[in-house]
């Protein structure tokens, strides 16, 4: 929790931005695994009703009504028999003290609020829904069906909170800072301690407890696969091979903010040619835009021009082919690359992206393509501001059922030699990633330690330090 007056200071601010109506953040509460009484570990509150009102515990509500300047936090205090399972907490008016509001009340008065708010005709503003139970919470208070939440959600509302959570405080920065330093021994954790014969899951779970041990938690479940081809792919019982590469994407959640890293590295202790030449391609795309990330530059300008990049890198291995601007016009890179360039992190990994990332990621200026295979999938494109977090990470991957439909169905053929990308369906894929803090004239890494990504760093790293 940061100091009372930060919170102070942003309500006040979002009262300005939003000017009218009465203003709900719905805290998360405990979640049950298999009965209600066995919930999830560790509890995850709502991030931005912890960006305006800092508190951890379970069902709580944040309200700021706009017109009266006025602020509650509503919540039950915790009975008895609580008390003897979990310990003493504090009672929701300390709770409420400590972030600065004035008044609070148990959660029956919430329904009064909302009733004298709609009688009056004033707006009654909430932020898209995540969860069920605060699905039905709003249902019971507003009446809007489940179903029409996520569009009945206040876009006023959405903006401000954009607005506000977008741009990091410093303490927010060092906040993400710290996370990246224990990313960072998650990653190298991982460099030390993978060899040929034994599990993705037993690597899995190792680096995993470096998050536990020096963190609260991942900020989102470790991908560590041989099978770097599988965006998303998490650790498994198969047995890591010399000659294959171990892609692992994994990072943490510390005071509330998020590291998110990605290392690609071989399970023996040296690249293959052939693995340096893809390598090399990820590489350059990485440093490009680290390069030339700046206030005012449009990531989706970056973006594209790290597509050009891989395409012609690509041509000279062969693999593609044909005009580069007409084979990125057309969705051919997707081939290889079926994401974006990055995301806002912060207090979420993909940060606010539960409150749509048209809002998040774009704005008047910049909007999605979301046609297009692969460029339909880029979660950032409008301009940088400074003090923005993001991460780079750029990407090559061979997905044979992708190479096999698209072969199939002649789609970019005039751009793809599917003859020579066939000899590399065995080759997995190459992800590199970083966090970014856009500085008035550029950008730096965040995190006190740099992760090893040249491959001769790598390399050397695992040489001097693998177990």
């Amino acid at each position: 929790m940061f100091s009372r007056e930060t919170y102070i200071n942003r309500r006040a601010e979002l009262k300005k931005l939003v000017k009218s109506g009465v203003i709900l953040f719905f805290g998360n509460n405990e979640s049950p695994m298999n009965y209600p009484n066995n919930t999830y570990y560790p509890f995850r509150q709502d991030s931005s009703f912890l960006y305006y009102f800092g508190q951890h515990r379970d069902g709580l509500v944040g309200v700021v009504d706009v017109d009266n300047n006025r602020e509650m936090l509503i919540g039950n205090d915790i009975d008895i028999e609580d008390i003897v399972w979990y310990g003493s907490v504090d009672s929701v008016a300390e709770l409420a003290a400590e972030v600065g509001v004035a008044d609070s009340a148990p959660m029956k008065e919430l329904k009064n609020i909302c009733d004298e708010a709609a009688s009056k005709g004033r707006k009654i503003h909430f932020l898209p829904p995540y969860r069920h139970d605060t699905m039905i919470q709003i249902m019971d208070l507003t009446g809007i069906h489940p179903s029409k939440q996520r569009k009945e959600a206040s876009l006023e509302l959405i903006m401000a909170v954009v607005k506000q959570r977008a741009t990091k405080e410093p303490q927010e920065i060092e906040a993400i800072e710290k996370a990246c330093d224990v990313g960072y021994l998650m990653h190298t954790t991982a460099m030390r301690v993978t060899k040929a014969g034994l599990t993705e899951k037993y690597v899995g779970g190792i680096i995993d407890s470096v998050a536990l041990s020096h963190a609260s938690k991942n900020s989102f479940p470790t991908i560590f696969s041989q099978h770097g081809e599988i965006m998303h792919g998490i650790p498994r019982l198969d047995v890591l091979q010399e000659g294959r590469l171990a892609l692992c994407d994994c990072g943490c959640e510390l005071n509330d903010y998020c590291s998110d890293n990605t290392r690609t590295f071989p399970v023996a202790k040296k690249f293959t040619q052939r693995q340096l030449e893809i390598y090399s391609i990820v590489e350059a795309c990485h440093d490009y835009a680290i390069e030339v990330a700046k206030p005012g530059v449009k990531w989706m300008d970056v973006h594209l021009n790290i597509c050009r990049m891989m395409t012609d890198k690509l041509k000279e291995l062969g693999l593609m082919k044909g005009d580069t601007e007409e084979a990125v016009k057309a969705g051919a890179h997707a081939m290889f690359m079926p994401h974006g360039l990055g995301h806002m992190m912060g207090m979420d990994v993909h940060d606010m992206e539960g409150l749509g990332q048209t809002y998040v990621g774009f704005d008047e200026e910049t909007q999605p393509n979301l046609e297009q295979f692969g460029t339909n999938c880029l979660r950032m494109g409008r301009r940088l501001q400074e003090n923005f977090v993001m991460t780079d990470e750029p990407g090559i991957y061979f997905i044979p059922s992708l190479i096999d439909e698209w072969r199939a169905s002649g789609h970019c053929a005039d751009f793809l030699n599917f003859d020579k990308i066939e000899t590399y369906k065995d080759f997995g894929g190459i992800r590199l990633e970083d966090d970014i803090l856009i500085t008035p004239n550029g950008c730096r890494f965040l995190g006190n330690k740099r992760i090893p990504y040249h491959p001769k760093d790598v390399e050397a790293y695992i040489e001097e330090y693998r177990e």
